[in-house]
């Protein structure tokens, strides 16, 4: 694994604490200046001097940072040096300019400024640890406060989204079903509305039939009625002239003899 890339916090020179092919000794060793990476923090400036700390709660709020390269396995602790005035400035210059060259997002969510301004942060909490154990300890925890407060809201914020998309999945499951139960709705709907039609026309023509057949049935009925009514007129007419027969010969009895 190759070397850490820069950090705004501020590291003292690496340090070779092992390698593969010396097992025999395994004492660290501080790089030369010959093979010496540069600084992460602040090239070019002189050292201010150290401040008499406790290195067990520096490191213990920083702790330092290892990999390895190639047979080699490297430490880098953060440096004890106290910081100036200057140090703060350039501090800041640098933040700047790293914001610009990562192309970091000046508003919203943006992991690079994130990074940026974490490790701006842990370096002011160097720099304060430093004058005050206390006051760094102090500030370390307001740094884990709020970084657990972070991933609480990013857990809520995945979430929500999970959440979000397992609903919007539903829905649209949902509305494909839907779809597809319109869908046989419709068809079913129109079988019945062809059903009805047939139905219908059978209802038309049955009605048409019992009209004819009625019209039919009352016009033989009716004729009927008339043949019965011009027989018993003529049965009426037959009783007449029975009857008026009867009444002559009792008129004229000599007549009839």
């Amino acid at each position: 694994m190759t070397s850490p890339g820069d950090s705004l916090l501020k590291y003292d020179n690496p340090v070779l604490v092992k390698t593969r092919a010396d097992k025999k000794s395994q004492k660290g060793r501080t790089l030369t200046m010959s093979n010496l990476p540069a600084p992460s923090f602040a090239a070019g400036v002189p050292s201010p001097p150290t401040h008499n700390v406790d290195e067990s709660i520096l490191h213990g709020i920083l702790p330092p940072r290892e990999w390895t390269d190639g047979d080699q396995h490297w430490v880098q602790k953060v440096s004890t040096s106290i910081s100036t005035r200057r140090d703060v400035i350039l501090l800041q210059e640098q933040l700047n300019v790293k914001l610009k060259q990562k192309k970091a997002k000046p508003t919203g969510i943006c992991p690079i400024r994130w990074v940026l301004f974490s490790q701006c942060f842990d370096e002011l909490i160097r720099q304060v640890t430093i004058e005050c154990a206390e006051r760094g300890l102090l500030l370390c925890r307001v740094r884990n406060e709020m970084q657990m407060m972070i991933r609480a809201y990013q857990n809520l914020s995945e979430s929500s989204v999970a959440f979000g998309m397992r609903k919007s999945l539903h829905a649209e499951q949902g509305k494909e079903e839907t779809q597809t139960k319109i869908l046989d709705l419709n068809t079913e709907n129109k079988d019945l509305m062809k059903q009805l039609s047939e139905l219908k026309d059978k209802c038309d023509l049955i009605e048409k039939r019992e009209a004819e057949e009625k019209q039919l049935k009352d016009k033989q009925h009716n004729e009927e009625i008339q043949l019965k009514e011009r027989a018993i007129q003529q049965l009426k007419d037959q009783l007449e002239d029975i009857h008026s027969a009867m009444n002559l010969q009792t008129r004229n009895p000599a007549t009839a003899s």
